[in-house]
């Protein structure tokens, strides 16, 4: 097999072994199992195996099944619409706030709509920030608002305007029935209805989120698992500079 035409790996290399976990809403047993089985194989893989079978609930069972992919991807025509940007660290970007912009960047962030969730927008912006990162709130050149969680779009734009923001963060954890689509783009159709949306720098973050679902929905960048806060402090700034036309 060419080096650009990829399958899982499991032992071997392109062997296309996977592992897969579901939920079936029936009672555990072994038609239960078979039924687990057979669905997979409808999913294009063959030498199904159920190697787990827990009842989580009356008539629900989980399911951790291995099986062999079939399909094969040319690696070649992958393309992804990642941020590009340059990345620098905590010392550099308070540096080019301080020489570039000439004055304190202003950030707001939060979980908006109903989300409790804070685990997101507080790695970003507490000032212990998150893997050795320090957060927004730590940069000597950055006001950093953190509004927490369940903030309202109305709250968040307010926000915004009060403290002549730069950017605005918007995080969203919960994504059963696409809740975090409806709550990004009830937020963008605000900023569109108020006519600031050029105002601000739009950023998205999540777990769900891809640069790629940010763009489509309206915003400037998207960021997902893994980020850190020197990476959208980066983003931010040589965004910034460069709208102003100013070398970073």
């Amino acid at each position: 097999m060419s080096e650009e035409l990829i399958k899982p790996y499991g032992d071997t290399l392109n062997d296309g072994i996977v592992q897969l976990s579901f939920t079936l809403p029936v009672e555990n047993g072994a038609r239960a199992k078979k039924a687990a089985e057979l669905y997979v194989s409808k999913l294009n893989f063959e030498n199904v195996s159920v190697a787990c079978a827990e009842k989580i609930a009356e008539n629900f069972t989980f399911f951790v099944v291995y099986a062999r992919a079939v399909p094969v991807l040319d690696y070649t025509t992958v393309e992804v619409a990642e941020v590009k940007t340059r990345k620098m660290d905590f010392y550099e970007i308070n540096d080019l706030i301080r020489t570039k912009l000439n004055r304190h960047l202003s950030v707001i962030g939060a979980t908006i709509g109903t989300d409790a969730h804070t685990v997101g927008i507080d790695a970003i912006m507490n000032m212990k920030g998150y893997n050795m990162d320090y957060g927004l709130e730590r940069y000597p050149e950055i006001r950093a608002f953190n509004m927490g969680a369940q903030v309202s779009s109305e709250e968040m734009l307010q926000k915004a305007i009060e403290t002549d923001a730069d950017a605005i963060l918007v995080s969203q954890t919960v994504t059963q029935k696409d809740a975090h689509i409806r709550n990004f783009t009830e937020f963008m159709e605000l900023l569109e209805a108020e006519n600031v949306r050029s105002r601000f720098l739009i950023i998205a973050g999540g777990p769900r989120i891809t640069n790629e679902l940010a763009v489509e929905l309206g915003y400037d960048a998207g960021f997902g698992p893994g980020t850190l806060p020197s990476h959208v402090a980066s983003y931010i700034i040589t965004t910034l500079l460069e709208r102003k036309g100013i070398e970073s």
